[in-house]
């Protein structure tokens, strides 16, 4: 059997009446001196009151919580879902851009073969006129010392008998104008390299965006089932 509650005010009088004006449980004395104007009524049957406004609402939360318990498994597979679908597009813009990264290396590799041949084919016709003119020099310069040793040490007999071969052989070299053909035979260097001009470089690979949000989650409290 529970004690009586007493009250705060007057320690030995046990609380009776409650008043639903100043929303307070009083005994008989307080209602007397400060409540006897007032709404009041019999504590036990405010209470029964009380207790079923508590037991509606105990009622409702519960239902409440249910609903949200039916809610809450959503949000994991939401998140999976999410997780998933964007781990699908990483692999398609990574597809992308791998495929663009190849063609761009095989445009690379065509183009640095091209420069490679161009520069094999140039550098050998330099090495075959620089030897053309190399071997020219070593005949002019062997017609000179000849003929030097000849005015230097040569007999009468000897200049008379070697001067008009060594006529002959200086006008047939004198005759090839070596600058002229250094100036014709070296290769022209109007090649040049002009990078391709992309239309728009910040979208290269593709474009990526959010097409609509989630619907937020409605928890209703008139016993009717949320919609999601």
């Amino acid at each position: 059997m529970r004690l009586p509650t007493t009250c705060d005010t007057h320690k030995d009088k046990e609380i009776e009446v409650f008043c639903l004006e100043c929303e307070l449980a009083i005994c008989m004395m307080c209602f007397i001196k400060s409540h006897k104007t007032h709404d009041c009524s019999d504590i036990e049957e405010v209470s029964m009151d009380c207790r079923k406004q508590v037991k509606r609402d105990t009622d409702k939360i519960t239902e409440l919580l249910k609903k949200i318990g039916w809610v809450l498994p959503r949000f994991e597979k939401a998140k999976n879902d999410l997780i998933n679908r964007l781990a699908h597009i990483e692999g398609e813009i990574n597809t992308a851009a791998d495929k663009l990264i190849a063609a761009v290396e095989r445009d690379r590799q065509k183009l640095l073969s091209e420069v490679e041949s161009i520069k094999l084919k140039r550098v050998k016709q330099l090495e075959t006129v620089k030897q053309e003119v190399e071997q020219h020099m070593a005949a002019m310069e062997s017609v000179k010392q000849y003929s030097d040793i000849l005015l230097s040490s040569g007999t009468a007999c000897d200049v008379t008998r070697s001067a008009n071969s060594l006529h002959s052989k200086a006008e047939e070299l004198m005759m090839f104008d070596v600058i002229s053909h250094v100036d014709s035979s070296l290769p022209s260097l109007n090649v040049k390299f002009t990078s391709s001009s992309l239309p728009c470089v910040v979208n290269l690979v593709g474009t990526f965006a959010e097409e609509g949000l989630y619907n937020s989650v409605l928890i209703r409290s008139d016993g009717l089932k949320p919609t999601l």
